[in-house]
Formats: C-alpha cells, sequence, structure tokens
C-alpha cells in the first residue's frame, strides 16, 4: 500500500484524535466524539450535495461539530455534569437526528447517493496534509508556548490555572471547541474525501477508535499521529485484500481496526499517565 492511501485512510481518526488530544489535555473526555463525528459527515454532504461544494460542506461540519462541543461544555464544564453520561447522550442524540433526517430526505437507503468530494492533487487533499501539519504544530505549542501551558496545567492542576489569573472554565470551552471542530471536520472527511456518500451511522465506531488512540499515543500530537496512521493502515486492508480477491472474509480485516483499539485500552495503564484532572469537573474554590 503506497503512504498517501495510508495517509488518506488515517486522516479521519488522526483529525479526530487530535482534537481530542487537546480536549484531554485541558481535563475533560469528550466520549461525544463519535456523534460529532457522526454529525459532521452528514452536515458534510447535505451542504456539498445542495450546494456543489465540498468545502462549504466542511465548514457546515466544522459548525455542527462546534456547536456538539459547546453542548458538551455546557453541560460537563458549565453544570458539572457526568462527561461519560453527557457525551453518551450526544452519540445517542447525533445518531437519532442524523438517521432521522437522511430517512426522511432520501429514503432508507443511500446507496444511490453521490456527492461532490474534495478536490486532490496526485492522490492528496488539503485535509490530510493539513492533518500532518496540524500535528507538528500542536505538538510545539503543547512544548514551547504559553497557550500550551495553560491547556496543560488545566488537565493537571485547575487551581493553579486560576491562581495565574486565567480562568480554567474558559480553557477547556476553548479546548472543547477546538475539538469539536476537528471532530466536525473529520466526520466531513467520511463522506466528502473517502466515501462521496453517506450511509446511517457511517462512523460506525471511529470515534471511540480515536479516543483510545489518544492514549495509545500518550496525550502527544505526534504520538496520535502515528497510533492514527497504524489504524488507518488496518482499515486499508479490507480494500487491499478484495482487490486480490483473498479468501480470507471481509468482516476480519473490518474489525481488526477495533481489535487493535481494544488492545490499546488493555495496555492503557502502562507508561505514562493521563492527565491528573481528566474527567474531574471542577468548581472554583472547591
Amino acid at each position: 500500500m503506497d503512504w498517501i492511501s495510508l495517509l488518506v485512510f488515517a486522516t479521519p481518526v488522526a483529525l479526530a484524535a487530535l482534537g481530542e488530544t487537546v480536549g484531554q489535555r485541558s481535563g475533560v473526555l469528550n466520549i461525544g466524539l463519535e456523534g460529532t463525528m457522526l454529525l459532521g459527515a452528514y452536515l458534510g454532504m447535505v451542504v456539498s450535495l445542495h450546494s456543489g461544494s465540498p468545502w462549504l460542506g466542511v465548514v457546515a461540519a466544522a459548525c455542527g461539530g462546534l456547536a456538539s462541543a459547546m453542548v458538551l461544555g455546557g453541560l460537563c464544564v458549565g453544570l458539572a455534569a457526568d462527561q461519560v453520561v453527557a457525551g453518551t447522550g450526544i452519540n445517542l442524540l447525533a445518531l437519532g437526528i442524523t438517521g432521522a433526517l437522511f430517512r426522511g430526505e432520501f429514503g432508507q437507503s443511500g446507496q444511490l447517493l453521490s456527492v461532490p468530494k474534495l478536490p486532490t492533487w496526485q492522490g492528496l487533499d488539503a485535509i490530510s496534509v493539513g492533518t500532518v501539519m496540524l500535528a507538528c504544530v500542536l505538538a510545539v505549542l503543547f512544548a514551547r508556548s504559553g497557550w500550551g501551558l495553560v491547556v496543560r496545567a488545566s488537565g493537571e492542576e485547575p487551581d493553579a490555572v486560576e491562581a495565574a489569573g486565567f480562568s480554567s472554565t474558559r480553557v477547556r470551552f476553548g479546548a472543547l471547541a477546538i475539538g469539536g471542530v476537528l471532530g466536525g471536520i473529520a466526520g466531513a472527511y467520511l463522506s466528502l474525501g473517502i466515501a462521496g456518500s453517506f450511509a446511517e451511522n457511517m462512523t460506525a465506531g471511529r470515534g471511540f477508535v480515536a479516543i483510545a488512540m489518544v492514549t495509545f499515543g500518550r496525550w502527544n500530537p505526534i504520538g496520535v499521529l502515528a497510533a492514527a496512521a497504524g489504524i488507518g493502515y488496518l482499515d486499508s486492508l479490507q480494500y487491499t485484500f478484495q482487490s486480490r480477491g483473498s479468501a480470507l472474509p471481509f468482516q476480519l480485516f473490518l474489525a481488526l481496526p477495533y481489535l487493535a483499539a481494544l488492545a490499546v485500552l488493555v495496555v492503557a495503564g502502562r507508561g505514562r499517565a493521563a492527565p491528573a484532572a481528566l474527567g474531574v469537573p471542577y468548581r472554583r474554590g472547591r
């Protein structure tokens, strides 16, 4: 398999995982990432279909992802709701809304649906290349910038962030906003960059895989990108072996990325620990 195809298949998980890395570094676990990606995939498809512009679809997906993240932020950061429960609710809501809207407009089956795809140059597109560049930029920002220090501190010692004159609540909302936008674009890439279409629940667990890749990459953007590249390679095997006429059932290759994610979760306790305040609601003075 060539590296261009590997990058294309890795991009949805990598982009979502990079956004989740920012959120988790600030102390918020976005279990609703699966729903954010699904909403982005649907909005990207609909807007691209009706406007004829895949880039407008990407913008719509980013806005949808941002809205999803702000709902989660309002519940988890503003109201201190359980992050897992709130995220699960967003996943179920996105699954129901996109499924109902899709069937209402296109019927139960969308196999014949085709939308304009993102333009490419020698197999590459701007989003896949931008994902690699984004990982490098985030790595530098986390290590060298004041913004990165504040985000990391919010995930470790939010009281120290408040003592330094910053608002941990605003930091977490900002990190969630970044993660939501990137998650929405990641979903749009599935429908506009790879499939050129949409199907109900087309994310098929990739949001959860992205969360696992954050752990596997040890909350380091470069490590997360490398982990997502491995998932992209496993995801591409189904097409490689089908084109070669392999006798092995294609379901085996469909399951490989998820088996890898489960393996990551089994060994997640080893090595570097997660941010100390990850998943812990913050209240000033408590």
